[in-house]
């Protein structure tokens, strides 16, 4: 054990050497002079004003041979004006035949990977990285494919966060040819916010992937070792950014008009089963104003997020709450800034400060959003944000204020330490919270840790939480170890704390192989440990065991673990319908992810955990099948069986879904999602048809409906 500790740490101290002597890449962005004409946003890259500038090039492969020359090469060209940034990407490929492109929907090129970093979903691709403060932590990402599908997402905190919901005004068209395919992206500085002149220098990445080699290559950053797309602080420099206009007021107003009906059932006065039709109109609208360079200021009335697609049913087999992700357009813009805590691993969040649904969403239902109103942004060395929003008495709950106040202060090369305080408060009662964090970047090595502190009106509810962290990501070597604690009384009203009462600490390690056999690119093995008490010392729960990931050259992948160990419950707790007693229990989990190539016209996919605890078997498995025949249309059919077999009874509980989409182009889709619930009994389908007229300004038709 003490020869692989020192290994490790030697491999880190080598890779924040490197980090020390690293020279990123740079290119000029060509300033576009008074009356020239800026070029055509069509994706065929032949106008006069590329000409002007000069292409950077170099890409380097990350996958599969890391630091080799691209195979084929990238081009890219950046222009600008008062009013745009201008890029040009030229993708060359020598067989253009076996060009994937089968994504035209908004929003799907890339994703979410398990860590919460961007990956590329199906298709050929390029994705842009843009830090107009230069701050080496924060970024905007704007991506597409030989389709001209749009998708952009921000980068918080050296991906800490990638927040693919956000949604920016900007263009672009693609253009497929015999020598391969090009882009041309068109994004107006307001869009990007930038420091006041414009500063002379941003930050810069661009990434692309070929899907039937699964190459993927970047400008900079391309390095396994303490690099990726997500590392903002290694992207390559665009100069010439200096002595750009204001912006104007900046002002944006969007209002909105909603005009819809509900049917639901009711009992009418003989008691017989009836219906009544309730029609609904509203008018709001959401305001978005640039006070200076980079600090903006959003604020919305009357709000109302009839737009937002439902949640996705799932099942509960633990004692703990489930977590629904927040997908309302006004709390994901800049929800990185009030990111504080730790949002967990194949798990609810073990402990939040702040999380979005607490504002308008309870257990009942919906409740409206009077207004709010959002500060965010860059001043000076400091991230800040500020958040307040009212919400309107709803079944049972009084009308409420809810308020946020956030600050990071630049240290080091990309590190931050921040403060956050939350409150929440009624008439008659209130809830507030506070506390400090901070992250630390030396190459590979990650620290980072928090403390918060809570305090309710009444009895009870005044305790703390605290975390402790070291994340090491190299090519060869990982590790990951962390320490949290919960107090007992802990209680955040606007947060999210899946246990009280809590020890809890985690031991990680992983060892990749690239074996040059059997088609496989990359396999990870790893050996985790977790154990957890009370504050008291009093043991809860003890797991350790292997865990096994593997990725083929293909795109196929498969990731299995096995996990034995002991947990003990103090309280009996309610299991669907089944009831758990207190005991001390051994403990065996095995589980399994496994995925055919995302690039392929149909894709399968497999996951499923059987749980040998509390004297009995806690089963799921479940299994999707995609399919996407041409760019207009996909289809997605799922199905999960959970089943439930203890001394106190058992039970089966199975969710099926059918997910349709059509999109006529990429400015015009239509979505369907039906589920089914059995252990509700509850059959629901959300459709949506979206039609984005002109960048910025949408038309939504939905429909909801529920029976059970």
């Amino acid at each position: 054990m003490r020869a692989i500790l020192l290994t490790l740490m030697s491999t880190a101290c080598a890779a924040a050497a490197a980090a020390q002597s690293y020279e990123p890449p740079s290119m000029p962005a060509i300033r576009l002079g008074p009356g020239a004409e800026p070029p055509v946003v069509d994706g065929r890259l032949d106008d006069a004003a590329w000409r002007s500038a000069l292409p950077a090039s170099g890409f380097r492969q990350r996958e599969p041979r890391a630091g080799e020359p691209a195979t084929d090469r990238t081009e890219v060209r950046v222009l600008v004006d008062d009013a745009a940034l201008y890029i040009a990407v030229f993708a060359y490929d020598a067989e253009p035949a076996g060009i994937v492109g089968r994504i035209l929907r908004r929003d799907r090129v890339m994703a979410s990977d398990f860590d919460g970093r961007p990956m590329f979903a199906g298709d050929d691709a390029i994705a842009i990285l843009l830090d107009p403060f230069h701050d080496h932590r924060n970024a905007f990402v704007f991506a597409t494919n030989p389709n001209g599908a749009e998708f952009d997402a921000l980068l918080t905190d050296e991906g800490r966060e990638f927040n693919t919901d956000w949604r920016g005004v900007w263009r672009v068209a693609a253009e497929r040819g015999p020598d391969g395919w090009s882009a041309e992206f068109a994004i107006p500085l307001r869009t990007l916010r930038f420091p006041e002149g414009g500063g002379e220098t941003w930050g810069l990445n661009v990434y692309r992937i070929v899907q039937r080699t699964r190459e993927e290559t970047l400008w900079s950053s391309w390095s396994r070792e303490a690099e990726g797309f997500h590392r903002v602080s290694r992207a390559g420099h665009l100069t010439g950014m200096e002595d750009l206009p204001p912006a104007g007021a900046n002002l944006e107003i969007r209002p909105y008009v909603l005009s819809g009906a509900t049917r639901a059932p009711s009992d009418d006065a003989a008691g017989q089963d009836a219906f009544r039709t309730s029609a609904r109109f509203d008018v709001g609208a959401d305001l978005k104003y640039e006070i200076r360079p980079g600090l903006t200021l959003d604020a919305t009335a009357n709000t109302d997020f009839a737009q937002v697609e439902v949640d996705e049913e799932q099942v509960n087999l633990t004692r703990f709450d489930l977590f629904f992700p927040e997908k309302r357009d006004f709390f994901l813009e800049n929800a990185g800034v009030f990111e504080f805590g730790l949002r967990g691993f194949f798990e609810p969040p073990p402990f939040l400060l702040f999380f979005s649904r607490r504002i308008g969403i309870a257990d009942e239902g919906e409740v409206p959003l009077l207004g709010g109103a959002r500060l965010t942004g860059r001043v000076g060395g400091q991230t800040v944000g500020l958040l307040n929003a009212i919400t309107d008495e709803a079944h049972g709950h009084p009308r409420e204020n809810f308020a946020v106040a956030r600050v990071k202060r630049d240290i080091g090369g990309s590190g931050y330490i921040g403060l956050m305080a939350t409150d929440r408060r009624s008439a008659a009662s209130w809830n507030t919270t506070g506390g400090a964090d901070f992250s630390v970047w030396r190459g590979a090595l990650n620290v980072q840790g928090f403390y918060g502190r809570t305090a309710t009106a009444g009895v009870g509810g005044d305790d703390h939480g605290y975390r402790l962290a070291l994340d090491y990501t190299g090519d060869r070597f990982g590790f990951f170890t962390q320490h949290i604690t919960v107090g007992p009384d802990a209680n955040a009203a606007m947060g999210f704390i899946t246990r009280t009462d809590m020890r809890r600490t985690d031991g990680f390690g992983r060892v990749t192989f690239r074996p040059p056999a059997l088609g496989l690119r990359r396999v990870d093995t790893f050996l985790g440990a977790t154990y957890v008490s009370r504050v008291d010392g009093a043991f809860q729960d003890a797991v350790a065991g292997p865990f096994l990931s593997v990725v083929w050259n293909s795109g196929e992948s498969f990731t299995g673990w096995l996990q034995p160990g002991r947990t003990r419950l103090d309280e009996p707790f309610e299991l669907g319908d089944v009831g758990v007693q207190p005991g001390d229990y051994g403990m065996t989990a095995l589980g399994w992810f496994a995925s055919t190539s995302p690039s392929r016209p149909v894709v399968i996919g497999s996951s499923g955990s059987v749980q040998w605890v509390y004297d009995g078997r806690i089963a799921s498995a479940g299994t999707t099948l995609s399919a996407a025949p041409d760019p207009h249309v996909s289809a997605t059919i799922g199905y999960t069986r959970n089943a439930v077999d203890l001394p106190g009874g058992a039970f089966t509980a199975d969710i099926g879904s059918l997910r349709l989409s059509y999109a006529a182009s990429t400015r015009l889709f239509a979505d369907a999602l039906v589920q089914y619930n059995s252990l509700d009994n509850q059959l629901s389908a959300n459709l949506r048809l979206n039609l984005i007229h002109r960048p910025g300004s949408d038309l939504f038709v939905v429909l909801n409906e529920r029976r059970g």
